[in-house]
């Protein structure tokens, strides 16, 4: 399967790098159209207000599902990992300078650098590494 060719687009005033945007997560069904990698960046985007007063300033965990949600896909836990899709606690590596972190610490004495979204331009970004939940802190 070929894949389509990345697009750029706007992210609050911030060039966004959409790579298989023509890549499917969510399929066709009887009352919808398939739903692309591109349809969902767009859409965080597009609500940017809503998501940014829940996300903004608080550590916050990506459920990450990269080759999007079908039929047999499974999603990892700590008790039964191998799956598809993935809880991603630490900032990937790779990630753009603008993405900043907070430090977590944990009772065991380990420590994670959780993304901490500041701008809507990182949620897009993480939508762009396939994350469809983000599960925030309850704290900034």
């Amino acid at each position: 399967m070929a894949t389509s060719k990345a697009e750029i687009i706007d992210a609050g005033g911030r060039e966004l790098r959409v790579s298989s945007p023509d890549r499917v997560i969510f399929p066709s069904i009887e009352r919808s159209e398939a739903v692309t990698k591109l349809d969902v960046v767009k859409y965080y985007l597009a609500v940017e207000d809503g998501i940014m007063r829940a996300l903004h300033r608080r550590p916050t965990t990506l459920e990450r599902w990269p080759k999007g949600v079908h039929p047999g896909i499974v999603l990892s836990t700590r008790e039964k990992g191998g799956g598809d899709a993935f809880f991603q606690k630490r900032l990937p590596k790779g990630a753009p300078d603008y993405v900043q972190t907070a430090r977590i610490e944990f009772p065991s004495g380990r420590h994670a650098d959780e993304v901490c979204p500041t701008e809507v331009a990182v949620v897009g970004w993480a939508a762009q590494m396939g994350t469809l939940t983000f599960h925030p802190w309850p704290v900034r």
